[in-house]
């Protein structure tokens, strides 16, 4: 992707579909613009940042003989990790800058913050070790890139946090979250993305995952889902669907907010509709509105 003049990363049209870019999209189609199509920035939050540090740490322990790996050697990368996250991405270290007067005002000063944060931390990490046994586990892979182009030539990608495989071959999907497990009616939800990535297995290895096991350390709950093929083919077509949705928006620049409960946390609010806001220019040609309605007129005499 080439650079503008002005320094930003010029806009480009949507090329592949991840299980994070996917749920943008079913959540608010204008939030997936804002973040694939204008790559506005946002803050980093310390509920993330934790997730991606306690990641770092369970991955990092399996480099470790299976004897060393306790819940003591566990914690005692956790500094490491933090250090290395701050040197990758410098931003943030303002999650903990100091607020001035925030002690005059009975805040809580940063030092403080930082070390309530990475107690959470610890304790999450901590919590694994009641869920599984790593003395047991020898991953076939850890952080794993996966990505597979379908037969329509939509190209699916993203990053698996475990795999293990059973020495009769059986493969494991496993992934950490580190908050708490979703009521059982959103249950499906949290499911997608892990059948997502079965998917791209399976088109990729010809073999569908044995077991798909979400770990939710926030919580000590472990999900585990058996799929099978109709499973998968199920989540095809809806991809399918959702990337014909994906790329209609994206030729005619309608890209409609949803609001939810979820807007609360939303970064982009200063420029959403919903919130009075205008967004920034759409930055990719438009379809012709005469394309459009000849379009329209041809499904409608099919």
């Amino acid at each position: 992707m080439e650079n503008s003049t002005d320094g930003a990363v010029a806009a480009a049209r949507p090329a592949s579909l991840s299980p994070s870019r996917a749920s943008d999209f079913m959540q608010c189609p204008l939030l997936y613009r804002f973040r694939v199509i204008d790559k506005l920035p946002e803050k980093p939050s310390e509920a993330a940042t934790r997730g991606t540090l306690v990641h770092a740490v369970l991955e990092r322990l399996f480099d470790a003989p299976a004897a060393e790996r306790t819940a003591p050697h566990a914690k005692s990368l956790i500094p490491g990790q933090w250090d290395r996250l701050r040197e990758a991405k410098p931003e943030l270290s303002e999650l903990f800058a100091e607020v001035e007067g925030a002690e005059a005002e009975g805040g809580e000063a940063a030092a403080e913050r930082l070390a309530r944060w990475l107690a959470d931390a610890e304790r999450l990490v901590e919590r694994w070790f009641t869920l599984e046994d790593p003395t047991r586990l020898e991953p076939a892979e850890r952080e794993l890139f996966v990505q597979a182009e379908l037969e329509s030539g939509l190209r699916l990608r993203g990053i698996i946090d475990r795999v293990d495989v059973a020495p009769t071959g059986e493969v494991r999907i496993v992934d950490y979250k580190t908050g708490k497990a979703p009521r059982p009616e959103y249950a499906e939800g949290a499911l997608f993305q892990m059948k997502f990535y079965a998917l791209v297995v399976w088109r990729l290895k010809g073999v569908v995952p044995r077991r798909l096991q979400l770990v939710y350390l926030g919580s000590g709950d472990v999900i585990t889902y058996d799929p099978v093929i109709a499973d998968l083919e199920r989540v095809e077509r809806k991809l399918l669907a959702l990337w014909a949705a994906i790329e209609e928006a994206t030729e005619t620049g309608d890209w409609r907010p949803r609001p939810t409960k979820l807007c609360g946390w939303c970064d982009h609010q200063a420029v959403c509709p919903e919130f009075g806001g205008t967004p920034p220019p759409y930055p990719l040609p438009v379809r012709a509105p005469e394309s459009q309605a000849a379009e329209q007129g041809r499904m409608g005499a099919g």
